[in-house]
């Protein structure tokens, strides 16, 4: 069983593959030390901000537990709609990270002493856009 996680910061997000079991039973809201997750992270304090489970359903803070559960949601979260006055039901999962969490989102509260770019030097890399090769145009006389 592996998480993915996503760890925010002011200037972006770092990207984490884990197989630890020591999320297990943690609350969305509740705040880890970062070694409990890398020793690199050590001297970092992280709360988890929400995630979802294999089947893409949402962890909601307001459900206890781990079971699906079917809310009537109105406007804002879990919504694309945003004409007013529509409510939908949509099944979300409670607030327990169990085994069928597959991705977990997290928020720095407090820095250790190595920065997050020195972490994860391998996401540090700009992006550059993709150059197109262009062909030789043959002309016919």
């Amino acid at each position: 069983m592996g998480f993915k996680l996503n760890i925010s910061d002011k200037e972006k997000a770092w990207k984490l593959e884990t197989d630890t079991e020591s999320l297990v039973g943690k609350n969305v809201g509740d705040v880890i030390e970062g070694k409990e997750i890398k020793s690199e992270l050590d001297g970092y304090q992280l709360q988890i901000t929400g995630g979802s489970d294999m089947a893409g359903f949402p962890l909601s803070k307001n459900v206890e537990g781990l079971a699906l559960k079917k809310l009537l949601l109105k406007r804002g979260w879990g919504m694309r709609d945003t004409k007013k006055g529509i409510r939908l039901r949509k099944t979300v999962r409670g607030k327990q990270i169990s085994s069928t969490t597959s991705q977990i989102n997290m928020k720095v509260i407090k820095s250790g002493k190595k920065n997050l770019s020195e972490i994860f030097p391998e996401q540090n890399k700009s992006k550059e856009p993709a150059t197109v090769e262009q062909k030789p145009v043959e002309q016919t006389a």
